[in-house]
């Protein structure tokens, strides 16, 4: 897939769509791509928190809030305006794409 400023790695892709429903941490965010993709896309550890932190620096997430369980800081990350309008323009992107094969398998 070619990069452009106005697309996003299939695992951003995901990360920002889990986040569409409110704010979530870390294990929640992994544990939900891996139910909405029904398995399909199961990011690491390591690949989700790089996201996370690129996608807070370019303002497209923020902390929501932090929260202490058994010692360890837990945040919560909750996607901003600008991360809603970044994935909705994705979704059409592909959306578009989509139709340009499967109107084709139509007429085949």
């Amino acid at each position: 897939m070619p990069r452009r400023s106005s697309e996003v790695s299939e695992p951003m892709y995901f990360v920002l769509t889990v986040l569409l429903d409110g704010p979530l941490h870390g294990h929640a965010i992994l544990k939900r791509i891996v139910e909405v993709t029904t398995g399909r896309v199961r990011p690491t550890v390591g690949t989700l928190y790089a996201i996370l932190e690129r996608l807070t620096a370019r303002g497209v997430l923020v902390v929501d809030r932090e929260e202490t369980v058994n010692g360890r800081v837990r945040r919560y990350f909750r996607i901003t305006d600008k991360g809603v309008t970044i994935v909705r323009a994705e979704a059409t992107r592909m959306k578009e794409a989509a139709v340009l094969v499967l109107d084709r398998e139509a007429l085949a």
